[in-house]
């Protein structure tokens, strides 16, 4: 049942910081992030991201969400608000757990507000999560592929 909440997690073979890294470095998204069309800003508190996201047949939707928590190697956490505040409000959340060296859970989820939320039920538990599922893969490999590099 949706309660207003998805969520998607992966195993990751790398560090934390590695995850991190990836993560973190908006301006190399189009490389690799299959979300994203375009991403630009900082992982630093109070920061505001300029995301577009990535929207099949169609152009991508842009948002400027503001970076909550920014803490490398464990969390990045952004809200971001289609228009203005009550009408449909994303926490994005993105959590690297270290289970073992060199071995990552990494979770990403989000939590919907809104009014709106409702009318986009369906549209948030099938098609944004299919694209959480496809982001991890993308970062999975974008890692293991850092570490093959050095």
């Amino acid at each position: 049942m949706f309660r207003n909440e998805i969520r998607s997690e992966i195993v990751i073979e790398g560090t934390a910081a590695v995850v991190w890294d990836v993560l973190s470095d908006f301006s190399r998204y189009s490389e690799w992030n299959p979300g994203f069309e375009k991403a630009e800003g900082r992982a630093e508190v109070g920061q505001t991201l300029h995301l577009t996201f990535a929207k099949e047949g169609g152009r991508g939707m842009t948002m400027h969400p503001t970076v909550l928590v920014a803490d490398p190697g464990r969390e990045l956490r952004w809200l971001g608000r289609l228009w203005i505040p009550g009408i449909f409000d994303g926490e994005h959340c993105f959590e690297i757990q270290e289970t073992e060296p060199g071995r990552v859970r990494f979770v990403q989820r989000e939590r919907f507000r809104g009014v709106l939320v409702p009318i986009l039920r369906k549209t948030i538990e099938v098609d944004t999560l299919a694209m959480f599922q496809k982001v991890n893969v993308a970062l999975a490999a974008r890692v293991a592929g850092r570490a093959a590099a050095a």
